[in-house]
């Protein structure tokens, strides 16, 4: 993969060609991206409840499953057969949103409630992906 390297600030309203001075890296994005493979899907967050921690409409979740789940982090679980992408706070036993207009969910001992792993990473595309169609 060839990376240049830009440093670009928010308002940035030009730059000089860094693409003579490019460096060559001995990794793919899925090196980059997924730490074990075996153990990772993709998804596509739906919906604004997760905002606070920067997770949008149609951004693609990289999810791992081989990672342990601590409180505070973004899962995708599954509760009573709905997947959702919430935070996790395991003494209370709750789920989080990250927008205040959403209100935390109890999971009590009647829930039937799984983690299917862990939100490691995510994405923004900022033009529609012939691939991300199929899912």
């Amino acid at each position: 993969m060839k990376v240049i390297p830009i440093l670009a600030s928010a308002g940035l309203t030009g730059f000089e060609s860094p693409a003579t001075e490019y460096s060559q890296l001995p990794l793919s994005l899925d090196d980059l991206l997924i730490e074990h493979p075996s153990a990772t899907f993709i998804g596509l967050a739906s919906g604004d409840s997760m905002l606070g921690s920067g997770i949008h409409d149609g951004d693609v979740l990289i999810v791992d499953r081989h990672v342990h789940v601590e409180s505070g982090d973004v899962i995708v679980a599954n509760i009573n057969g709905e997947f959702v992408c919430k935070i996790i706070d395991k003494s209370r036993r709750m789920l989080l949103s990250a927008n205040e207009h959403y209100g935390p969910v109890a999971v009590s001992s009647c829930d039937r409630f799984t983690v299917e792993g862990v939100v490691i990473r995510s994405i923004r595309c900022h033009r529609p992906s012939r691939l991300l169609k199929l899912l």
